[in-house]
């Protein structure tokens, strides 16, 4: 963008520049006229929203063939700078606490992915679990913390005799 001070002395003199009309620009665009006045005398008041105000200003500029993504950031910093457009009205007088912060920052995680890693985790951490306790299990005898005579094999069981095979 030229050295221009506003989005809207830009707008209006690449229009003059390749000899437009208004009426011509919102017949092309279809924007309104008084839209297309008001963005070009830098009114943003007459729009409810400043998303109103990015995509006319979005599609005037692309009509103009101009560099859309810098006029845009120009846009912001005059969007900031107004007491309308700078922050968006509460939706109720309560302040924001704790659990509006928590819902807030819940709602961007991306659920499929955190459900699939903890998953992940849950199996990695079973599997873990399980070689640990039969690793320990293996090493040590379970009858070795049984006290003294409390456990007596019976006699002679040392070998049992198989059972005949039997033959059809």
């Amino acid at each position: 963008m030229p050295d221009m001070s506003t989005v809207a002395e830009h707008l209006r003199q690449t229009r003059e520049t390749k000899n437009l009309t208004i009426n011509q620009v919102a017949e092309v665009t279809k924007i309104r006229t008084d839209h297309v006045r008001a963005l070009e005398e830098g009114d943003y008041n007459v729009f409810s929203a400043p998303v109103y105000i990015r995509g006319f200003v979005r599609t005037y500029a692309n009509f103009l063939k101009l560099d859309v993504p810098q006029l845009l950031a120009v846009l912001d910093g005059e969007l900031g700078g107004t007491t309308k457009f700078r922050e968006p009205p509460p939706l109720t007088d309560q302040s924001k606490g704790v659990m509006d912060f928590l819902t807030l920052q819940l709602s961007k995680v991306n659920w499929r992915v955190a459900i699939v890693l903890l998953l992940v985790l849950g199996v990695a951490g079973f599997v873990y679990l399980g070689t640990r306790s039969s690793h320990k299990s293996s090493k040590s005898d379970p009858l070795s913390k049984l006290p003294p005579a409390s456990y007596k094999p019976q006699p002679g069981g040392e070998t049992l005799p198989l059972p005949a095979p039997r033959h059809p």
